[in-house]
């Protein structure tokens, strides 16, 4: 009987290591500014609170979900030069079809503004970090 129970309880303890680390394994869809999409915040630091807040992080493979209007918004990938300047003349990748699905293939620093209008102006723009995904070792320290 305390064999079973101490299974159970190895079991258990396996499935929540294995829960917590399952976004580390596993690519995912991340909706941008969740129900607000991508749109004109009411503040300067929206989008990338959002991108902060993000439970679990966010990873190589994981992919960015712009919800937007085709024609009312855009997306592009630009340098750090270019997002602080809301600059999208040469940006390194453009999204103009809503919604826009950005997968994050690199670590680092990854810079986002809207090009149409005074989006960029108007707080259309996010800085995102990118992590590589953490070693899924923990269960396998767990059970020795």
């Amino acid at each position: 009987m305390e064999n079973i129970k101490m299974m159970n309880l190895l079991l258990v303890i396996t499935m929540v290591v294995t829960s917590m680390e399952f976004h580390g394994t596993m690519a995912i869809d991340l909706s941008v500014g969740d129900s607000f999409g991508w749109n004109v915040p009411s503040n300067e630091i929206f989008y990338d609170v959002w991108a902060m807040i993000q439970e679990g992080g966010i990873y190589v493979n994981d992919v960015l979900v712009f919800n937007f209007a085709t024609g009312v918004h855009n997306v592009a990938e630009v340098s750090l030069q270019a997002h602080d300047a809301c600059d999208g003349s040469n940006p390194i990748k453009m999204y103009t079809s809503g919604p826009a699905h950005v997968s994050l293939n690199t670590a680092g620093i990854h810079y986002f503004i809207s090009t149409i209008g005074s989006d960029c102006k108007s707080y259309m723009r996010m800085i995102v970090r990118v992590e590589k995904p953490p070693a899924n070792n923990s269960s396998s320290t767990l059970l020795n």
